[in-house]
């Protein structure tokens, strides 16, 4: 949990208003009553049912982002974590009038019951509607029933679906009472729970106890409350999902068994981020989630989302939201289909996710590809280039083994100008040729062959070299295709070699003079093409690579972390591995 924010202490009171006009002036069909904290949708029609919430700043998206088309009329936007006025809400109603009637959707706080029931009545006495109900969101299943019976249950993210679907049914010019009933019947269908790591910090004010490294929170709010449970030490994950969704799951435990779930009925998962957790691990919890309501609980839902959709601030934690439509379908005399359609409803509010998961999982999908990433291009026998088998081993060979023999020395340099695991890839892809020239891949003498399954062995070295070396040698078995044999095999390889090379500056801007690997790749290929003489493009590397020691690091981590090895002169590990490798086919075709 951080304390520390942008904006000091006698400016907390600002960031409401910055904020609900940062949001106004990047989405144009939304207006802003500035003195009020009240958005709203310009483009709503006196048609429709006008639904409109708030609450407590410091949840965003919740509930500015949710005001558009298809979802909010408008929203009262109070302080953090407090409540909006009664003339806030007021406000919202009567800047929204609809013919049919408005519905209030808030979290079931004391606050928001007050302000927003207070401006119910002042708005029906004033007339500016016709008809007006509190819907109050109590979805939190942490409390139970015994200590919950009179004030009900608190309201968490669940709220967001009932929001949606009433988005979806007032946009399609419901009736008021179709869509209180709707309403009802989708929040007596909700079960959350939370879970959190530690507390949020609010901006300005006193910074609340921090929970224990080896503490995980049960039953946490969205307003910094004390969590229901503490667990230590601290759970796996698996633990903690599987309390979790025991608790709104379990048809036997009499204080949290609000809604029950029968096998095949169209359920909605809801994974909400706090607003502290990265979007990975929230990710990695909703796969967990996933897994064991299946596995468990039998139940798979037919709508998922996932992010953060009521935040606390930048709380570190998460909540579970399961919704049964089938049963809320009943309850309101719709079909699932019917609520589902309406949950998955295009809207123009700008924070609400219109991709897939609005979508039923339940829809058929097309069958995952499948793909060979061995496949290799077929060389027809007549364009095969072809090679006395003792040669083209012998020279692969002796290649790798001098690779294998420098490591010592590739790592102990790398170590001072990098992360030191130069040595060990070169010696990794190595031996792995190795192992393949071991099982007679050379034995049919073709340069194909070899080459195609020493592109799969630079494959796996991973690295920045790795990938030099793998654009390489693809280019390379890619220009030596289209090469016809004629005399001489250099009068193939060294053109083919040289539109690799040109292949390669394409991915890469380095070059000589940079201390890299090209400083002994160009002029070895410069050398090759000009002479065709292998002798000479060695000894060519060979002046490149000692040449390497005095040049500074212009690319990679060498260029920012350190002194490259400049007060020792030690010469560039890839480079001088490339060198070793071309000593060795040179040396081996001298044999």
């Amino acid at each position: 949990m951080s304390t520390k924010h942008y904006f000091p202490e006698t400016l907390v009171n600002s960031l409401v208003p910055h904020a609900l006009q940062a949001l106004v002036a990047a989405n144009p069909s939304l207006d802003l009553i500035l003195d009020q904290r009240v958005v709203l949708n310009s483009t709503h029609k006196p048609s429709q049912v006008s639904l409109i919430s708030g609450g407590g700043s410091g949840h965003e998206p919740a509930w500015s982002g949710y005001v558009g088309d298809g979802l909010l009329t408008a929203v009262a936007c109070g302080d953090i974590f407090a409540s909006p006025s009664m003339k806030q809400v007021l406000a919202a109603i009567a800047s929204t009038p609809s013919d049919k009637g408005t519905i209030l959707l808030i979290t079931n706080y004391t606050g928001d019951k007050l302000h927003f029931g207070l401006a119910a009545e002042r708005a029906l006495a004033a007339g500016f509607c016709k008809n007006v109900v509190v819907l109050p969101a109590t979805d939190d299943v942490s409390i139970g029933r015994s200590k919950s019976e009179k004030v009900g249950r608190r309201g968490l993210a669940g709220n967001v679906i009932t929001m949606k679907v009433l988005g979806g049914a007032a946009a399609k010019e419901y009736s008021f009472e179709k869509c209180v009933e709707i309403g009802k019947a989708v929040n007596d269908q909700l079960v959350s729970i939370g879970s959190a790591l530690d507390h949020c910090h609010v901006p300005g004010r006193q910074n609340h106890e921090h929970i224990g490294d080896d503490v995980c929170v049960v039953g946490a709010g969205i307003h910094n409350e004390p969590g229901a449970q503490k667990l230590s030490p601290f759970p796996s994950v698996e633990e903690l999902i599987s309390r979790l969704l025991s608790l709104i799951c379990d048809q036997n435990d009499p204080e949290r068994a609000f809604v029950k779930f029968n096998k095949g009925d169209d359920t909605v998962l809801l994974i909400n981020n706090y607003g502290g957790l990265s979007n990975l691990e929230l990710g990695a919890l909703t796969h967990e989630t996933l897994v064991q309501l299946e596995t468990k609980w039998d139940i798979k839902p037919t709508m998922i989302y996932s992010g953060c959709f009521e935040s606390s601030l930048n709380g570190p934690g998460f909540s579970i939201t399961l919704c049964n439509i089938t049963t809320a379908a009943k309850e309101s005399k719709t079909s699932a289909s019917e609520l589902l359609e309406l949950l998955g409803a295009e809207t123009k509010a700008p924070s609400w996710p219109n991709v897939l998961s609005n979508t039923s999982t339940k829809v058929d999908r097309k069958a995952v590809p499948t793909v060979d990433l061995e496949k290799q291009t077929q060389v027809l026998p007549e364009a095969d280039i072809k090679v006395e088998p003792k040669l083209l081993e012998g020279t692969i060979r002796l290649a790798c083994e001098r690779a294998i023999a420098s490591e010592p020395n590739l790592t102990k340099w790398d170590m001072v100008m990098g992360d030191g695991d130069c040595g060990e890839a070169v010696k990794g892809v190595s031996e792995a040729i190795l192992k393949i020239l071991d099982n007679g891949t050379a034995k049919s003498g073709s340069v194909f062959d070899v080459l195609y399954v020493i592109i799969d062995a630079v494959d796996d070295m991973g690295g920045t070299l790795g990938a030099i070396f793998g654009i390489l040698l693809a280019a390379f078995a890619t220009s030596l295709r289209s090469q016809k044999l004629d005399g001489q095999l250099m009068s193939v390889f060294a053109p083919a070699f040289t539109q690799a090379v040109a292949s390669l500056k394409n991915h890469t801007g380095a070059r000589v003079g940079d201390r890299t690997v090209m400083d002994v790749l160009l002029p070895f290929q410069e050398m090759l093409e000009e002479a065709r003489d292998l002798g000479k493009a060695v000894k060519a590397a060979e002046t490149a690579a000692e040449g390497t020691r005095d040049l500074k690091p212009k690319f990679g981590r060498a260029s920012y972390v350190g002194a490259g090895g400049e007060e020792q002169r030690l010469p560039d590990p890839g480079a001088w591995a490339l060198m070793e490798m071309v000593k060795g086919i040179y040396d081996a075709s001298k044999q």
